[in-house]
């Protein structure tokens, strides 16, 4: 679950914050006291469901005495006309939670269908799919945990996590080897090292170096095996550059350990929820 509440709270009050700087005007216009009421959440399309204790975070915030009885729970499989949750509020703010709620579940939602989508995709090898920090600034922790709900694993989750030569650190260094070397003499032993290879030549540097992990970025799939076939197990291997679920098909084939994809995070369309049917109890 996402809702540890020392990471997530400050990030869902910024956004309500962003939503409401001062008041909600038009609710305030129409409700003019506190009144209890209760609202549907509905599926309007097909996917995995992710989020939800994220939704319900945003009301509690609003309310403290909001309750959200839900009939699905992250991960399952949702279809367009599927009752998803109820929520039970304060109506001021049930209307005033509404777009903030929603923003995050049909996002998170959407990047953990298209995690499972290309997750099926990869079925019967012992391949694993990343994530990347290509994520959305100050959403990273929802959006890492909704890859995790699609069936895909985390990279690191930030610069702190690991160490990842990419290819300026490599040309600031003077090279593969001396960057791998300043690595290994800087960083922690636990660490791992990856190094991050565009050229056949950068890979051969990179085991003679002693690289724990090679990506294969950007290469071409002949590239690629050529690389897979040299590394020889000598390093854990990974592929990245322009990963789509058009390329899995392809990709499969190469041998590598790892196939991280950016557009988990920033491509993934969302899945379309919505409030509907809201009653006022009193």
């Amino acid at each position: 679950m996402v809702t540890d509440r020392l990471n997530v709270d400050e990030q869902l009050m910024r956004a309500l914050r962003e939503d409401i700087t001062s008041e909600d005007v038009t609710t305030n216009a129409v409700i003019a006291k506190g009144v209890r009421g209760n609202v549907q959440l509905m599926c309007k399309g097909n996917g995995v469901i992710a989020g939800l204790d994220v939704f319900q975070r945003v009301f509690e915030l609003l309310d403290s005495t909001a309750v959200i009885t839900s009939y699905v729970k992250d991960g399952d499989t949702v279809s367009s006309g599927h009752k998803l949750a109820t929520v039970e509020a304060d109506v001021r703010a049930l209307l005033s939670g509404e777009r903030t709620a929603l923003n995050y579940l049909q996002r998170m939602s959407g990047i953990a269908t298209l995690t499972r989508e290309m997750i099926k995709l990869l079925e019967g090898t012992e391949i694993k799919l990343l994530d990347t920090r290509k994520t959305t600034p100050n959403m990273r922790i929802f959006e890492k945990y909704a890859v995790r709900v699609g069936g895909g694993l985390n990279h690191r989750y930030n610069l702190s996590d690991g160490v990842l030569l990419k290819d300026n650190h490599i040309a600031a260094a003077g090279g593969v080897r001396a960057a791998i070397e300043l690595a290994r003499n800087y960083a922690p032993f636990v660490r791992k090292i990856e190094v991050e290879t565009e050229t056949i030549e950068m890979v051969r540097e990179a085991v003679a170096a002693g690289a724990d992990i090679i990506m294969l970025d950007n290469m071409t799939i002949e590239q690629m095996r050529e690389a897979v076939a040299f590394i020889n197990g000598r390093a854990e291997t990974e592929c990245s550059g322009n990963v789509t679920k058009a390329r899995i098909a392809e990709l499969r084939t190469v041998g590598v350990n790892y196939i991280s994809s950016g557009a988990l995070t920033h491509s993934a369309p969302i899945l379309d929820v919505s409030m509907k049917h809201l009653t006022v109890l009193e």
